[in-house]
């Protein structure tokens, strides 16, 4: 059987590995940057609590490995009673490390602004969330489009380590192909130029947001 032939007979066991790769990276880049925003928040604005809290937290998942982070809900979590299934652990496990990496991406964004905005938001009779809401957080957000857009190509390639886990996204299916077929250098090119192409929608969507929202005089070039 030649490997188009084989690789015609995995489609749809490919198909089903690029849906959780999908899945993976858009639930894990939404809910991560949901889950960052209290986190910079915090460090920035929060009090003495909040911001221990969540300097702990980012210092400890970005000291960590990742895969360290997924054995540990995977596989330890059970010991203490909870049993998790593993697309569920994968996922928790991207989401709370992307929402530290996001953190300190958009803390980037809040401190490339000028702290006169602040004072003149007070001016006008703003309170300090109210300031923070309506004239920070857009602009910082809007400074941080370039890294949280490498966040996301970051998660497409990370869902690969999923695999560790059992979680059967692209990479495992290349892996039980290359073990029934022997096709180990075709397929695992083949899965780098589908991870190639995600990676490219990924940017062209990044540009397009830029594009979308931007503002005359805001100028974000630099940042990249």
């Amino acid at each position: 059987m030649s490997f188009f032939q084989a690789l015609y007979k995995y489609l749809p066991s490919f198909g089903h590995g690029l849906w959780l790769t999908i899945l993976l990276t858009l639930i894990a880049a939404i809910l991560g940057f949901i889950a960052s925003v209290p986190l910079v928040l915090g460090v920035l604005y929060g009090n003495k609590l909040w911001k221990f809290l969540a300097k702990a937290f980012i210092t400890l998942v970005r000291g960590t490995p990742l895969l360290v982070q997924l054995f540990f809900i995977y596989y330890g979590l059970p010991a203490l009673g909870w049993r998790i299934q593993p697309f569920n652990a994968a996922l928790v496990g991207f989401i709370l490390n992307s929402a530290a990496y996001q953190a300190e991406y958009l803390k980037g964004g809040f401190l490339a602004i000028t702290t006169e905005q602040m004072e003149a938001a007070y001016s006008i009779g703003l309170t300090k969330w109210q300031a923070i809401r309506e004239i920070i957080f857009p602009q910082a957000f809007r400074f941080s489009i370039p890294a949280l857009s490498n966040e996301i190509i970051y998660l497409v390639k990370y869902t690969s380590v999923a695999y560790i886990i059992q979680v059967p996204e692209l990479l495992s299916q290349a892996k039980f192909f290359a073990s029934d077929t022997y096709y180990a250098l075709e397929i695992y090119f083949t899965i780098g130029v589908v991870y190639l192409a995600l990676i490219w929608i990924v940017s062209k969507l990044s540009d397009m947001l830029e594009h979308k929202l931007y503002i005359p005089g805001f100028d974000i070039s630099h940042l990249k």
